[in-house]
């Protein structure tokens, strides 16, 4: 099991070190009635609990672990436009729905920080996304890409050539770059746990460590914990990876069509300030456009957060730490006296075409999952699609439903392998 191999990882979190938790919700006792019940405490799962609190229904949170346990309270911070997948969105659908589903990224970001402000959540929030390229070929491809969006979508992206370079990063490593104004990077923890604040603050009831067992379907769905049950009228599935990893088969249907993918993060120690915002004068958030990419950025309190290593196999890599180190060295070798604080991980779910993967089961039963590592603005956009189609407007839930997923090749026992084989594919891409 997944949580077997996480548990290790959860415990030098950065992030989780510099939050006060409040004491847990209690877990769910006995029998309890909702109009909607939501799975999973992440962004995405408590992004559609508020939408749907502000519109008026009774709903119920039920978490197998605490608020932000999984990917939401562990990745990268980085709140950014678009899709893991553009081009799988534009094979499928006609230009005008592409730029339609490409806008609802952009609104997913002015959600998030409409949210950040209407509720006093107090992030860390930053603006600011820099995109680099390795080399002069990826560089090309860079540019392309911007002038794509600049033309197809009106999203406007700042050049930035070889010679300056040295105004945006201190690193020699990269050719050039793309500089997005409009997305940003935060404390990810501290934003979902203000997030369950706005929503229980709306009427939300939120049970912690209480997995799920069983969901019995039917016009008025029974939800069943090792303690209690909630009969609701809609069921809301937003435990991704985790949905079917607590013993219990809740949705088995979904399972094939997602793979868990272990991603790796590391902190320094606190760095002086001056020397901190040299590293990234823009203060943004960075990311390498290469397939097994680095993304880093400085925290509030001056420490450069780096992840890069990432796991298709579920096994962490040996030797985490310094094999982390060395990538941050690999960009900033400037930094090599520093010490790392923390070093944790966990999983991501990824779709086969990196596109996300949301729609129904039943007529009241609706999922959410396949973000592919790009879901900090778009699971609160989610959410939001999810309350609307409850509430009786499903036309921009449906536009990103009619994406159709594969399951990922080999099945249960191969799937992992060729994942595998296929990232070292793509892995020496990268070198050559």
């Amino acid at each position: 099991m997944l949580l077997n191999k996480e548990t290790e990882l959860t415990q030098d979190s950065y992030y989780e070190a510099s939050v006060a938790r409040a004491a847990a919700s209690p877990a769910l006792a006995g029998r309890s009635s909702a109009d909607v019940c939501v799975i999973g405490a992440g962004l995405a799962g408590l992004s559609a609990a508020l939408e749907l609190a502000q519109r008026g229904y009774k709903v119920t949170v039920l978490e197998a672990k605490q608020v932000g346990w999984g990917a939401s309270g562990r990745n990268g911070g980085q709140a950014i436009v678009g899709y893991a997948s553009d081009d799988a969105i534009e094979a499928q659908l006609p230009a005008a729905d592409a730029r339609r589903a490409w806008t609802l990224t952009v609104e997913g970001l002015q959600l998030l920080r409409d949210r950040i402000g209407s509720h006093g959540i107090e992030c860390d929030y930053r603006p600011g996304y820099l995109s680099l390229a390795r080399n002069p070929k990826k560089g090309r491809e860079l540019a392309d890409w911007a002038r794509h969006l600049q033309q197809d979508y009106g999203y406007p992206l700042q050049a930035i050539p070889p010679q300056q370079m040295p105004h945006w990063i201190a690193s020699k490593r990269y050719h050039s770059g793309a500089f997005d104004p409009n997305s940003g990077h935060l404390h990810p923890l501290k934003y979902c746990l203000g997030l369950a604040a706005a929503a229980r603050a709306a009427g939300v009831v939120i049970h912690e460590n209480a997995p799920v067992t069983q969901v019995l379907r039917g016009a008025r769905p029974l939800v069943k914990t090792a303690h209690g049950e909630v009969a609701c009228n809609f069921v809301v599935l937003a435990g991704n990876v985790y949905l079917n990893e607590f013993g219990h088969a809740i949705a088995p249907q979904l399972s094939p069509r997602i793979m868990p993918v272990g991603t790796y993060i590391t902190a320094t120690e606190p760095i002086d300030a001056a020397r901190a915002a040299a590293l990234i004068p823009s203060q943004a958030a960075v990311c390498d456009t290469n397939f097994v990419l680095d993304y880093f950025r400085l925290s509030a309190d001056h420490r450069l957060l780096f992840g890069g290593r990432v796991s298709y196999s579920a096994v962490t890599p040996r030797n985490l730490e310094a094999a982390m180190r060395q990538r941050m060295l690999d960009v900033f070798p400037q930094l090599s006296d520093l010490a790392l604080s923390h070093t944790w991980g966990g999983f991501v779910d990824i779709t086969l075409n990196r596109a996300p993967d949301f729609g129904r089961l039943d007529g009241n039963l609706y999922y959410l999952q396949g973000f592919s590592g790009h879901g900090l603005a778009l699971t609160g956009m989610a959410g939001k699609l999810v309350a609307e189609t409850i509430a009786g407007q499903a036309e921009r839930f449906d536009l990103l439903a009619r994406i159709k997923h594969r399951p990922f090749p080999g099945g249960a026992l191969m799937r992992m392998p060729a994942l595998v084989l296929g990232m070292l594919y793509y892995r020496l891409r990268d070198i050559l």
